[in-house]
């Protein structure tokens, strides 16, 4: 009789109150949703309809608008980001034309800094300078601005060069604008491990590289003013031997001999060789003798011609700009 007492008791169905509180924190939809079912048996209780689940619908039979939070969240942030790169593109704009503008009308050792931190227009775009430079003078009495930068990117002279003359001759044609101002020296440096090779960042720029630094050229722009208009006059000093044969090996249409005059296979035994050159309606002549090279090139900013003159006799170029 035990027994079958026990079985009776388990075999008992669960009465409609039992039931209720046993599913009291489950909703209609089956989750376990306290509050809301607490909701549901009170509009059941007052005789109102339970809800109605669309099983092909879209939205969570629950409630819950997670869902669009979440895609109006990540909405958002893409709207943030993107503005903030337009806004951060706009400003360098901004300053850039900024330091331009006041290096064409002031010069100092502030605007030349500004100038070389946020690069300054060239042509359709802009021209940045290396992280690593300081300025030596930058004068309106002494008519001189002199920069010293080193080139931390560049792998070979070539890329040193190509970078280099760039970044001189825009610093130059902005600065030059400036009446006051005659004179722009461009020291360029690298760094070189124990056998000369040249250095760069690695890492993303990370990692700087700690060789030996050296100067590798120089560049010395003028302004002189003539009949003609303004015409800017541009040197290329302090390249030694090494460097300009490595820039021969690479550059080979011959624009080098009106740089540096010819290579030491092209000069006769006499000990002068004479090459000129016909650009435009201006003739130039570049003389060379066997103890030096003439390193000079001249741009005219009111005519389409170009002129390049010097002589040497003692290995001594005639402009020669140092870094102090």
């Amino acid at each position: 009789m035990p027994r079958e007492k026990d079985r009776s008791h388990k075999r008992r169905t669960l009465n409609a109150q039992e039931a209720e509180e046993l599913f009291s924190t489950v909703d209609e939809t089956g989750h376990t949703n306290e509050e809301t079912a607490k909701r549901q048996r009170s509009r059941r209780s007052q005789g109102r309809h339970g809800v109605e689940v669309d099983p092909l619908s879209d939205k969570d039979p629950s409630g819950s608008n997670l869902g669009e939070v979440m895609t109006r969240t990540a909405t958002i942030i893409l709207l943030i980001f993107f503005l903030g790169i337009m806004a951060l593109q706009v400003s360098c704009g901004v300053a850039r034309r900024v330091s331009t503008e006041s290096l064409g009308n002031q010069v100092s050792i502030s605007t030349v800094v500004s100038a070389m931190n946020n690069g300054v227009e060239w042509g359709n775009g802009y021209t940045q300078f290396p992280e690593d430079f300081s300025v030596q003078e930058a004068d309106e009495n002494t008519h001189r601005i002199e920069v010293t930068v080193t080139d931390e990117t560049s792998s070979d002279v070539l890329g040193v060069f190509s970078s280099s003359q760039i970044q001189a001759a825009a610093l130059a044609t902005n600065a030059l604008m400036n009446p006051d101002i005659n004179t722009v020296i461009y020291n360029v440096n690298v760094h070189v491990d124990k056998n000369g090779k040249i250095q760069k960042s690695q890492l993303l720029g990370y990692l700087k590289p700690t060789g030996e630094v050296k100067s590798l050229m120089t560049f010395v722009w003028t302004k002189t003013s003539t009949s003609q208009g303004v015409r800017f006059n541009c040197s290329i000093t302090g390249v030694d031997a090494a460097t300009e044969k490595q820039l021969r090996g690479s550059i080979t249409n011959g624009v080098l001999d009106q740089v540096f005059g010819p290579s030491a296979d092209d000069k006769s035994d006499s000990g002068t060789t004479t090459v000129t050159t016909t650009i435009g309606n201006t003739t130039t002549n570049n003389k060379t003798g066997t103890t030096g090279s003439t390193r000079s090139t001249t741009a005219s900013s009111s005519t389409s011609s170009t002129t390049s003159s010097g002589s040497t006799g003692t290995g001594t170029a005639a402009t020669k700009g140092t870094s102090s």
